[in-house]
């Protein structure tokens, strides 16, 4: 089996797997209980979000846990218009979010606020100008992601954050959930951010267990209400054992980050360089400072991305269409419609989503069924 599906999920590592068994066997009371099995699951709880907290360079109490990226990046969004809402009802977003962030958008637009959709040019990328344009005297916030889940595309972060030390009233989100493990931190990390969105099952964690970086002094309103847990700003019993096997993945996913990375970077330059000399095949993700190294979008002209998908499953080999949540539905790219890609050509999208444990002897077998597959198509056509 070839996994080329990273950016979907990624298998839980083991050692990770071990940790959150024995913290399931060992650390099984509430939290929030009294007694001392409560207590040893609370401090396993705090003394994981200190130590992911320090491998992430954040304050300990700036690390609030949730279920996952979709959650995060609901509370963010929702929390932050819910609690800033007598200041403005403006937001502004990108075109190429995902579906996380821009069905909250439209929900809120329901609710009476007001939604600013940056464009993106051809590669993908928003533009700074563009932001400084849209800022209104009612924007009280600004989310974009940090890398692009369709084409890796790593946004201006920097640029973003300059523009926004202008304003300093409006509260600047970044999801981060396709960024982290990548040693892409210079791009993404601004300390003009004031919050951050993690998913664990994008590196190595369990399902069901994320956080966010809230910086210190911001404020969100609460989504979920009950027993108070997590500062009073996250009800709900805490996945400890989720939680500890979270820190332990990321203790393992910052080990030779850099020398991972590179990994990554590499397999995709030779699977970039061969799709350029195929064909009726388009490139999407480039070999560049700006894009992730794990991530390479490309389409075969004719065929639909889910048939390319199933051809390639049918060698026991793991693809998707350019967006896991939406691969499902049949929908062209919202990325590449954003980039005025024909939809003819949108709907052909695939993607390959790579991590520290691909091979290149894996990258050879891929390239090697691309081209069998490319091929018969081509004739069919």
């Amino acid at each position: 089996m070839i996994y080329f599906d990273n950016s979907a999920t990624t298998k839980v590592n083991d050692s990770v797997l071990k940790t959150y068994n024995a913290a399931s066997e060992e650390y099984f009371g509430n939290p929030s209980s009294l007694h001392k099995l409560g207590l040893r699951a609370y401090e396993l709880l705090e003394t994981s979000r200190k130590q992911i907290a320090k491998l992430m360079g954040f304050k300990q109490d700036e690390v609030v846990f949730t279920s996952g990226g979709t959650e995060g990046n609901n509370w963010i969004i929702k929390g932050t218009a819910f609690k800033k809402r007598e200041f403005g009802k403006h937001i502004i977003t990108t075109q190429i979010e995902h579906p996380s962030v821009l069905n909250t958008m439209h929900q809120l637009e329901e609710l009476g606020f007001e939604v600013t959709y940056l464009p993106v040019d051809k590669t993908g990328h928003i533009s700074a100008d563009d932001l400084k344009k849209a800022i209104r005297d009612d924007t009280i916030l600004v989310s974009t992601m940090a890398v692009n889940n369709e084409i890796g595309a790593i946004q201006p972060i920097h640029e973003i954050a300059n523009v926004l030390k202008d304003y300093p009233n409006i509260s600047y989100h970044v999801d981060s959930v396709q960024a982290i493990g990548k040693n892409i931190q210079d791009k993404f990390m601004d300390p003009r951010v004031d919050y951050y969105t993690f998913s664990g099952h994008k590196f190595h964690a369990p399902r069901g267990i994320g956080f966010i970086y809230m910086k210190e002094g911001k404020q969100l309103e609460p989504l979920m209400a009950g027993g108070g847990q997590e500062s009073n700003l996250r009800s709900g019993t805490e996945n400890t054992p989720a939680i500890a096997g979270m820190a332990k993945a990321i203790r393992l996913l910052k080990e030779d980050e850099a020398k991972k990375a590179d990994k990554m970077e590499q397999l995709k330059e030779k699977l970039v360089a061969h799709l350029k000399t195929m064909d009726n095949v388009h490139v999407f993700s480039q070999v560049a400072d700006n894009f992730a190294p794990h991530i390479i979008c490309f389409t075969i002209d004719g065929v639909r991305g889910e048939t390319i998908v199933h051809t390639f499953e049918d060698r026991d080999i793991y693809i998707s269409t350019t967006s896991a949540c939406s691969s499902k539905k049949g929908l062209e790219s919202g990325t590449l419609k954003a980039m005025n890609v024909r939809e003819n050509v949108a709907t052909s999208a695939v993607r390959v989503s790579l991590d520290e444990s691909n091979t290149e002897k894996e990258m050879d077998e891929f390239i090697k069924n691309l081209d069998e597959i490319h091929d018969h198509f081509q004739i069919l056509n």
